[in-house]
């Protein structure tokens, strides 16, 4: 008999030897299907993990996580406040509507309408008895049912639970929902292992946002949005939500003909007694817009050089008068960002000017405010809501002037002046200016780019393009830059008598020309008939309201050939 020694130095029969190893064996594996199956089951078994409701939505104690179409909306939330939920007023304005205005000096909140203004203060109440807003030191809030009051929106509120939450819907297209064919859990992902943020039972409908492979992401009833697995979500079927909002309605004021608005600068009031000269080189002008009202402080006062006379023989003429309201002329003293930030200068400078404008039966008012820093803009909007309602109460045409569009002054807010508004001006001048580098005053391309991106915000029945009928001639001396300004005909003199040759500038669409005398440089880019004729067949083709032009006298009479519109 073969024999073999065990580990413990014990001499073993080799059958016996042959079943301790097959128990080892046997032990081992057993081992190892016990770890393979906890291991498969620990990568396939469903997670029971519940989701901290607070940490998930970023909301605790008095927080109100805002969902926002479906979308959780970061870093900003709500507050719980007199078993009320409210939304940060910075929040509605910049997301939902901008009308909401809050003013600072005098803690009021106000609400402009196409034809009142409602103010509300710390003491005004809504009708379940709770104030409108509540102030808690930086932060102003505004009551749910105040918002939905003026916007067309939907606002529900989930004030029980780990965390309470506002869902604000602000889509009305139909939505796709299901019937849960039995119960399962939502998901804060798509996937068996994501954390549970609830059970849902059969039975339950709910809407469906995004139907992925396996899971759609749905929102719940009470308010949860997670995912679910699509194997127990019944037949999708369409409901339709329908806004019983109703918008307000802005009326305008439009002309029967294209606007031709030639803007008349006035610095005094001997300047009125030449309109009639002046304006009897021009042609198929509509419109005469005099610099009558010049800002002087902050209170709301100004300068007027309005003339009754003045109007009168403009009637006679068949112009229509749009008084010119600036900043710059008397405005040392004008800080915009202070001047209409106060609700009282506001309302003291409307009522100053519909006096004005009734007293001298002026067609409208023509709002030139330039320079402003982007902390006014917000202000300076809010005037003209304000400003439009007392023209549209009183039949006075309002258009506001605007530089070509840019980044930096967007806070103009074009689209909510073109809403309010009669005509909304594009100054397509002043590419280059006194002060700044060489160039054209007004390129083609300017002009056109000016045009198109005025187009996304403004209709195209509201938009008047403004061109230049002067031109600027440059000076470079010493490594210094300095230019003059000069009307059409006095340019073509200089060029003349200096013997400059033009050569056209097709990318431009503009004559340029230059001298160098005396190591001091000249250059010009040219405004005459041939340029401006491009820029009105830009008009004609985008099919604007109407041209104005800066400035009256600037003009030789042939350029009225080309400055027409059908």
């Amino acid at each position: 008999m073969r024999m073999m020694i065990s580990h413990r130095g014990e001499i073993l029969p080799m059958k016996k030897f042959i079943v301790t190893i097959m128990t080892m064996l046997i032990s081992t594996l057993v081992f190892a299907g016990a770890a393979a199956g906890i291991f498969l089951y620990r990568k396939y078994s469903p997670s029971k993990e519940l989701a901290d409701q607070a940490v998930w939505y970023g909301a605790s104690g008095d927080e109100v996580a805002i969902v926002l179409d479906n979308e959780l909306v970061e870093e900003t939330a709500g507050r719980y406040i007199h078993g009320q939920v409210y939304l940060p007023l910075k929040w509605v304005a910049d997301t939902l509507n901008e009308r909401f205005y809050w003013d600072e000096e005098e803690e009021q909140l106000i609400y402009t309408l196409p034809y009142s203004i409602v103010y509300a203060d710390a003491t005004t109440m809504g009708s379940n008895g709770k104030p409108l807003f509540v102030q808690r030191e930086d932060t102003v809030w505004l009551m749910c049912n105040l918002v939905t009051a003026y916007t067309d929106i939907r606002i529900t509120a989930f004030e029980s639970g780990e965390a309470k939450r506002v869902f604000v819907d602000t889509n009305w297209e139909p939505e796709q929902t299901a019937i849960l064919k039995r119960g399962g859990k939502l998901r804060t992902h798509g996937g068996i292992k994501s954390k549970i943020l609830t059970e849902v039972l059969a039975g339950t409908q709910v809407t469906v946002l995004e139907t992925l492979e396996k899971w759609s992401r749905v929102r719940t009833e009470n308010g949860q949005v997670g995912y679910i697995q699509n194997k127990i979500l019944g037949d999708l079927a369409e409901r339709a939500r329908l806004s019983t909002f109703e918008e307000p309605v802005y009326t305008s004021i439009a002309m029967d003909e294209p606007v031709v608005l030639v803007w008349h600068q006035v610095t005094a009031h001997a300047a009125n007694q030449t309109m009639e000269q002046l304006i009897a080189n021009t042609r198929g002008v509509n419109v005469i817009a005099p610099t009558w009202f010049m800002l002087t402080d902050n209170e709301g006062s100004y300068e007027s050089l309005a003339s009754q006379d003045y109007v009168n023989k403009a009637h006679e003429l068949g112009l229509q008068v749009w008084a010119v309201v600036d900043n710059f002329n008397k405005g040392a003293n004008v800080q915009s960002e202070k001047l209409f930030a106060s609700t009282a200068a506001r309302r003291k400078l409307i009522m100053s000017l519909m006096k004005d404008v009734k007293m001298y039966g002026i067609d409208g008012i023509n709002l030139d405010i330039e320079g402003i820093k982007p902390e006014a803009g917000p202000h300076y909007v809010q005037f003209i809501r304000e400003l439009s309602i007392d023209c549209r109460q009183n039949g006075i045409v309002l258009s506001v002037d605007n530089y070509v569009p840019s980044a930096y002054t967007a806070f103009y807010n074009r689209a909510e002046q073109g809403r309010v508004v009669d005509y909304v001006v594009i100054m397509g001048y002043d590419e280059h200016y006194a002060g700044g580098e060489p160039g054209s005053v007004a390129s083609l391309g300017y002009e056109r780019k000016g045009i198109e991106d005025t187009l996304k915000q403004v209709p195209k029945e509201k938009i008047i393009s403004a061109i230049p009928f002067y031109t600027r001639v440059w000076k470079e001396e010493g490594g210094e830059t300095s230019s003059q300004a000069m009307g059409i005909e006095k340019a073509k003199e200089w060029v003349q008598s200096n013997k400059v040759e033009l050569y056209w500038q097709e990318e431009l669409g503009q004559y340029y020309g230059e001298l160098e005398k005396d190591n001091v440089r000249h250059s010009v880019w040219m405004e005459e008939e041939r340029s401006l004729e491009l820029k009105m067949q830009l008009i004609r083709d985008n099919e604007l309201a109407g041209v104005a032009c800066w400035k009256l006298g600037f003009e030789p009479q042939y350029v009225w050939d080309v400055v027409r519109l059908p």
